[in-house]
């Protein structure tokens, strides 16, 4: 056993198991997020199924409510409304020692449409006991203003992706993965103002970002260190450790580390728990209020410097099951995080901004 908890709406990216399909799938979720000024809330649906045992076909809809008074609109514009929609679409093909999954999606807002297409392809070698991940991303973006017919600009994606995982032991797992970012056109947004000499300006932000990210992970299984003892003996006991860096060529940098604790209760309840830290630094052309106009200046926040942490909790329980014909587990996870920004001053206080937030979501899935 190499780990006891997955991810709802997980894709393939990661597993050692290449060859296998995803298992014929249904699955119900609702989120509510809550923080820095954001209330979204909406269902998703997903529905997976398999053809012929080499194919496995997927659909997921997600919608979200969005009521926005965060800093940013607060600060230059008035709280607004609205739903976002998007629909992904997956196959999946098992041929030989690989699988290949095609992805697309599209995205909608009242004055955003997002579409993307992407590839990925895993490959096991060594008798199963590594394998090569390779993946392409591809995405276009319309870009428009709430409150006029059309769109003025567009923004195109690229992402490239590879990693290896690979079996260390029966019970532990490392893996190592490396992506390359691109982005060409309209990277900004309309409704967001920059600050120069105390006074509010249009944002302007390049037109063309590259970025590189670099992630290492292991999971395992570690039953074995509470045999003989009181607490959870005889029980099954996993965790994981990751650690990922960021880094482009607007002079962004990021550090992100996680852990994280997995155990059975029983043979019907499943308890995930993770602990998440941030530190990123500023845009090179990021500023509070800049003391001179420059050709590039913004003041959104997620350009700026700042750390956030998050811990979370995930509880499973298993409702149903007969093996070989169906199994069915209710889900719910609360997570709590913190935004705390080193430049980016909070007009209300005069001092720099933080918040706290909230995500809670709620699973029925089922395999069959």
């Amino acid at each position: 056993m190499l780990g006891l908890g997955g991810g709802l709406f997980g894709g393939m990216a990661g597993t050692a198991q290449a060859v296998d399909l995803p298992p014929d799938h249904a699955e119900a979720m609702l989120h509510v997020y809550d923080g820095g000024g954001v209330l979204a809330a909406g269902p998703a649906v997903l529905i997976r199924k398999s053809l012929f045992n080499k194919v496995s076909l997927s659909a997921t809809y997600y919608v979200d409510a969005v009521s926005n008074a965060s800093i940013d609109v607060v600060s230059t514009a008035s709280k607004y409304s609205e739903t976002r929609q998007q629909l992904d679409l997956g196959l999946d093909y098992a041929v030989r020692d690989s699988l290949i999954h095609v992805s697309a999606s599209s995205g909608k807002e009242p004055d955003y449409i997002a579409q993307t297409f992407g590839v990925d392809v895993a490959q096991e070698v060594f008798g199963g006991m590594t394998t090569v991940n390779l993946g392409f991303t591809e995405g276009h973006d319309a870009v428009g203003r709430k409150g006029e017919e059309g769109f003025f600009d567009h923004a195109e994606h690229w992402q490239y992706r590879l990693g290896v995982t690979q079996i260390l032991t029966p019970r532990w797992l490392a893996s190592a993965n490396v992506e390359a970012l691109a982005d060409e056109g309209y990277l900004g947004s309309p409704y967001r103002a920059a600050r120069v000499f105390g006074a509010f300006v249009p944002e302007e932000v390049p037109r063309t970002r590259s970025g590189r990210a670099i992630k290492f992970r292991t999971l395992g299984d570690i039953s074995d260190w509470f045999r003989g003892g009181s607490w959870g003996a005889g029980q099954r006991h996993s965790m994981h450790a990751e650690y990922r860096y960021y880094w482009d060529n607007w002079g962004i940098k990021a550090h992100t580390v996680e852990g994280g604790y997995s155990r059975y209760f029983g043979d019907k309840w499943l308890a995930d728990s993770w602990l998440r830290f941030n530190r990123q630094s500023a845009a090179l052309f990021y500023s509070d209020n800049a003391p001179a106009e420059t050709l590039y200046h913004t003041r959104n926040r997620q350009l700026g410097t700042f750390n956030s942490w998050s811990l979370g909790g995930r509880a499973t329980y298993d409702y149903a099951k007969v093996p070989g014909r169906y199994d069915i587990k209710l889900s719910g996870s609360l997570e709590y995080v913190r935004f705390d920004y080193q430049d980016f001053t909070d007009f209300r206080t005069g001092k720099p901004y933080a918040f706290n937030g909230a995500l809670l979501q709620l699973y029925l899935t089922a395999n069959f």
